[in-house]
């Protein structure tokens, strides 16, 4: 992901300009004529979809003036609360970000609910337009029973846990098991088992939250099956992260050979990255290592493996009927090939005895204020192009746009297109600039009647320099502050 500090690098500059100055418009530039007032753009959600948004709209338009609202006191949603510890260089695109929240035309202004603290008809009243880009935090449920067992916990809720966010910070996941089961094989279902089985001394060197440094470090976890309702050809993960497991220290991988009957033959049609990655994962489940690789598998003390064609019908539950003792899995068989194929039931079953299981099935939006148009069944915001469906002046990109899908590139490049619709929405004269609008200056006069104090970016950055300093002391990049009290009384200082 450093390609993206590469690519934004030298399009911004940084520096602030008084509070008066942004009101009046900011910088002018060629888009601004004498009959139109700057760009008033609302963004509720200061994630990647967020920023994203907010630098093409600055880019486009040199009289832009664009305001982000996010809920936590914290900025950059899922970069710093969704990206595995051990993967530090995909957060470098916070840099990027921190450009673009340091221009004079782009304010942000953390803990503040959209949907509680301040309505998106306020925000429609007071911006030209409102972008909505706050992202998926709710969980795709499994439908089985015991799924709300003790041990049975979403993907989004362990990966906000060992990653700090704050709603997260009390889970206390149970690792006394020596077998987790993760439903689903993608790229955050491997992101789980590499933590889970990773050698403490290489999280120690990550911004892992201190508690799940803790609890991993006493963990029991010595297998992880990851299981996918479709086949090798069908995996959702990517070639980056397969290596990442076949390569982790102290684990051996441990397939079911009859789980790839067929796959070789049937790589012949697959387009490359898919072909490529599939051969890999034949390989480390069928091909006999090279010596070197045979003992250093002899000596693991851990192990993981993916189990195709498989689906959750039931949590089998303890003795005492508390927590989960294990999963109970339908064997499938596939209808179709390829990308389209399609898992269908059969009435084999098999039990798998195990402690923990992670539901890695996906995240869902979630509607965040009754005035603006969703889709339940899909779990986004109607629209076209970014553009919200009967909604003047409403828009949205990121995973409320498309649902949960793609990586951060994905997500970049929808809320370009987001961008550019609100964009031609001017030129054409579809959205209306031509009244003043007063922005955040008549937001933070609601706020502060009901008494809620933003954090500003450069209050953010206060919690960072505190943040930073606790990992220095420790060896880390960062030791994150873990309650949104914490996170306040560090900003508000």
């Amino acid at each position: 992901m450093t390609s993206y500090k590469l690519l934004f690098s030298g399009l911004w500059t940084s520096g602030r300009s008084s509070w008066i100055n942004q009101l009046h418009g900011g910088v002018s530039g060629r888009c601004r004529s004498s009959s139109s007032f700057s760009p008033r753009v609302c963004i509720v959600g200061g994630g990647p979809a967020g920023f994203y948004t907010a630098q093409h709209l600055i880019r486009a338009r040199q009289d832009a003036v664009v305001d982000i609202y996010e809920r936590l006191p914290v900025p950059f949603g899922l970069v710093r609360f969704g990206v595995a510890p051990d993967h530090p260089e995909v957060k470098n695109v916070m840099n990027t970000f921190t450009q673009t929240a340091k221009l004079s035309r782009c304010s942000f202004y953390g803990n503040v609910n959209v949907g509680k603290d301040v309505s998106v008809e306020e925000l429609q009243q007071a911006y030209h337009a409102v972008v909505l880009s706050y992202g998926a935090e709710g969980n795709r449920t499994m439908g089985v029973p015991g799924e709300d067992l003790a041990g049975v916990h979403s993907a989004k809720d362990f990966v906000g846990w060992y990653n700090g966010l704050p709603s997260c910070r009390k889970l206390s996941p149970d690792l006394g098991c020596e077998t987790a089961v993760i439903l689903g094989q993608g790229n955050v279902a491997l992101d789980i088992a590499r933590i889970l089985l990773s050698p403490i001394d290489l999280l120690k060197k990550t911004d892992i939250t201190q508690p799940a440094l803790e609890a991993l470090a006493e963990s029991r976890v010595r297998r992880v099956l990851i299981v996918g309702r479709r086949g090798p050809i069908q995996i959702a993960c990517t070639i980056k992260e397969l290596r990442e497991m076949v390569k982790l220290p102290d684990t051996r991988p441990e397939m079911l050979a009859a789980d790839f009957e067929g796959v070789a033959e049937a790589l012949k049609d697959v387009p490359r990255p898919r072909k490529r990655l599939t051969e890999l994962l034949v390989k480390t489940a069928l091909e006999a290592p090279d010596e070197k690789e045979q003992e250093r598998r002899r000596k693991a003390s851990r192990s993981w493996a993916f189990r195709f064609y498989r689906s959750p019908v039931e949590i089998l539950t303890s003795p005492e009927g508390t927590r989960a003792a294990g999963i109970r899995l339908a064997v499938n068989r596939l209808e179709g090939s390829g990308e389209g194929a399609r898992a269908v039931l059969t009435s084999e079953v098999e039990d798998v005895a195990c402690g923990l299981i992670i539901s890695s099935i996906g995240y869902k939006s979630i509607s965040i204020d009754p005035s603006v148009p969703f889709d339940n069944r899909k779990a986004v915001v109607p629209n076209e192009m970014g553009r919200v469906q009967q909604a003047a002046g409403l828009y949205c990109s990121g995973w409320v746009k498309t649902g949960p899908t793609g990586v951060i590139a994905t997500t970049m490049n929808n809320s370009f297109d987001t961008a550019r619709s609100l964009m031609d929405d001017i030129d054409s004269g579809t959205l209306d600039v031509s009244a003043v609008k007063p922005g955040a200056q008549s937001i933070r006069g609601l706020l502060e009647t009901r008494g809620v104090n933003p954090v500003l970016f450069s209050d953010w950055e206060k919690i960072d320099s505190v943040e930073t300093s606790r990992g220095e002391a420790v060896g880390k990049p960062r030791e994150k502050l873990l309650t949104v009290e914490e996170m306040l009384q560090v900003a508000h200082k």
